[in-house]
């Protein structure tokens, strides 16, 4: 007999909710087989069993187990069921017992069947013959038929308790309710990641001292750039030359020029990063994740596309981890795809600042004092006033943005070596 505990997700882990068991109590299972999924405040992880046998529950989906808690066991000793299934033979036996148990309650609803139903035909019959008794006279009917409800919704006023007209019309007002149809409600419980980042979100508001300042990018040249540069760059690399490159880039540029951005607050003390490690915010069917690109500023546009892609490949199969989700300098979200105009970006803590992108749209602008269009992006920068003065947030979304409108000069390091920027 071996015990299977919760294994430590990370450091800063001491608790975890099981999502789900994959197999049942009394279920035969292999050695190495996943057996459960267990949520953290950070990621999901998979538990598998250490050795081969029929596994016993000891905790049910929804807890919340402590890191080292024994939450099942495997007795090792246990053959393998014949004709494998994975089942073992005191669990298939199970279902047979249960019919039997059940069959002497088949007869009762027989029983009841015949008064029940002469009880409905009486109590039809008064509606019938008149409309006293809670029935609707024809006017009242016809307004409750108007507001789709029944007349047993309604208390009737009239003579052996008849609905009136006057009842129908009042009904609406004290009821309140334009239908009669049903108004269903779903309750469930918050999964630990739901209920941490809930947590996590609301703890920001009130600890930090955050204001969000906005500007405006022409994306044109992103643009050109892109429609000269995107067959060759996806034809060499096997990713479309897409937009988080550019501004990724732009935001470890920015951070360079600014580095009290790059900062966080750690107790009494301020830490300041010389590497830009970037979090970039993906919508996964868990929820929201923020997978890391570790030295960002280091990397090139192609290596930024491929190492985005991979991470959210990653987060839309549940495979990511909570090491590529920590250590994060600074977070870039995107919510234009959603078809956001414009947001103001909670921090990602203990980050001191996040870049919100938003969604592209085609606006009259003065360019050299003539009005022309131009596909026009709003951007908002979040920060901790704590930590970042008004000078150093709006220089360093101004520096995004310049960086932005002259890519090839900023980014790419003039028009001359574009193709060798973008490795083409």
């Amino acid at each position: 007999m071996i015990e299977v505990k919760v294994p430590s997700p990370g450091e800063s882990v001491s608790e975890v909710e099981i999502a789900s068991w994959l197999v049942s109590d009394g279920d035969y299972v292999e050695a190495d087989q996943e057996v459960a999924e267990l949520d953290s405040d950070k990621a999901t992880l998979a538990l598998p069993a250490d050795e081969a046998g029929v596994i016993s529950l000891k905790a049910e989906e929804g807890d919340a187990v402590e890191v080292g808690q024994v939450i099942a066991t495997i007795d090792t000793d246990a053959k393998a069921p014949e004709g494998g299934g994975g089942k073992s033979e005191k669990k298939e036996a199970a279902p047979e017992a249960k019919p039997a148990k059940e069959a002497p309650k088949e007869s009762a609803p027989q029983k009841e069947a015949a008064p029940q139903a002469s009880a409905e035909k009486e109590s039809q019959k008064p509606q019938k013959e008149s409309y006293a008794s809670g029935a609707a006279s024809p006017a009242a009917r016809k307004i409750l038929d108007e507001k789709g409800m029944k007349p047993e919704e309604v208390k009737g006023t009239g003579r052996d308790g008849r609905i009136t007209k006057d009842d129908a019309v009042k009904a609406e007002a004290s009821m309140g309710t334009p239908t009669a149809s049903e108004r269903p409600v779903e309750r469930k419980r918050m999964s630990s990641l739901r209920r941490k980042l809930a947590q996590r979100l609301v703890s920001v508001k009130n600890e930090t001292a955050m204001l969000t300042t906005f500007n405006e990018v022409d994306m044109k040249p992103i643009f050109d750039l892109r429609a000269q540069h995107k067959e060759a760059f996806k034809e060499k690399h096997g990713v479309s030359l897409g937009f988080m490159s550019f501004f990724t880039k732009a935001v470890t540029r920015a951070l360079k020029e600014f580095p009290q951005v790059n900062s966080m607050i750690d107790g009494d003390e301020l830490v300041s990063y010389d590497y830009a490690d970037v979090s970039i915010a993906v919508s996964g069917p868990k929820g929201l994740m923020v997978p890391v690109l570790r030295n960002a500023e280091q990397m090139s546009f192609a290596g930024i596309e491929k190492e985005i892609k991979r991470l959210a490949i990653r987060v839309r199969d549940g495979e990511i981890t909570l090491d590529e989700m920590t250590g994060g300098t600074f977070t870039i979200t995107n919510g234009g795809v959603f078809g956001s105009m414009l947001s103001t970006p909670i921090i990602n803590p203990p980050q001191s600042a996040i870049l919100g992108m938003h969604n592209i749209v085609e606006r009259p602008v003065a360019i050299d004092g003539k009005i022309d269009v131009r596909p026009i992006m709003y951007v908002a920068l979040s920060y901790d006033h704590r930590v970042i003065d008004g000078r150093e947030s709006v220089g360093f979304l101004v520096a995004v943005k310049e960086a932005l409108e002259n890519p090839q000069e900023l980014l790419m390091g003039g028009d001359d070596v574009v193709k060798r920027a973008l490795e083409i």
